[in-house]
């Protein structure tokens, strides 16, 4: 997740908003929500998991592709395994002014998130997040910030899971708590990777979140924000 990230000659990039209720429930018509048959292998979890097994996005800015974000999927029956890694260079005449990459471990049991770890190395500087379920709840430890108890609806702002605009969102870089406003909005085409388009549905969010989230039938569709005046898009890879 990168929030408030600063690239030398780049305009800001947020990593709040790079990785960045019971109404939307169904918070995608049936036709945009992964089918039971595509997540058969996870059908004890209930979760949209994709039929590859794996989401893979370019982070694209002005054209130029900066990086990439990956999840890939494993498990059977009530236990899953999600594995996020983030990779992002930024050179200027060959030379990198900016690296950035990040590794995040979910694991959901029975359709709960039990158990989160992430490491961050944010231009040489470390970010660490641990999250256990107890009695109490989620309980998440990270790097500058007090321990604290998660609310029960609140999921790891890894957005593959729709659930998690129900809810506040856990930054899996840092474990802060954020509390987005979330705008549904119609089907439109959004661009794909190879100059392919889809149709996803958007989402709009606001508040300690500025980002607009697309999603379709396989699930996580793109994400987009804009920083310094620059549009910063997910395009899902084919």
């Amino acid at each position: 997740m990168l929030e408030n990230t600063k690239i030398a000659g780049l305009p800001e990039i947020s990593r709040r908003n790079v990785l960045v209720g019971a109404s939307m429930l169904a918070v995608l018509p049936g036709a945009l929500l992964p089918s039971a048959a595509n997540a058969a292998p996870f059908a004890g979890t209930g979760l949209p998991v994709p039929p590859s097994d794996r989401l893979g996005f370019d982070i694209i800015r002005k054209g130029s592709r900066l990086g990439s974000h990956v999840l890939t999927f494993s498990g059977q029956g009530n236990r899953l395994t999600v594995q996020v890694e983030v990779g992002l260079i930024y050179k200027l005449l060959g030379i990198t002014l900016y690296h950035y990459s990040h590794h995040c471990t979910e694991t959901w049991d029975g359709g709960q998130v039990v158990a989160v770890d992430s490491h961050t190395d944010d231009n040489g500087s470390p970010w660490h997040l641990s999250a256990r379920r107890e009695t109490a709840g989620l309980v998440v430890e990270a790097t500058g910030i007090p321990r604290y108890t998660a609310p029960a609806n609140a999921l790891p702002a890894t957005h593959w899971n729709p659930r998690q605009l129900d809810g506040p969102w856990i930054n899996t870089e840092n474990g802060k708590l954020l509390h987005p406003h979330v705008a549904p909005a119609g089907a439109e085409s959004i661009p794909e990777t190879g100059g392919r388009s889809i149709i996803a549905r958007r989402f709009g969010v606001s508040g300690d979140v500025q980002l607009v989230m697309w999603y379709d039938r396989i699930g996580w569709a793109g994400l987009s924000f804009n920083r310094g005046g620059s549009p910063i898009r997910y395009e899902r890879q084919a």
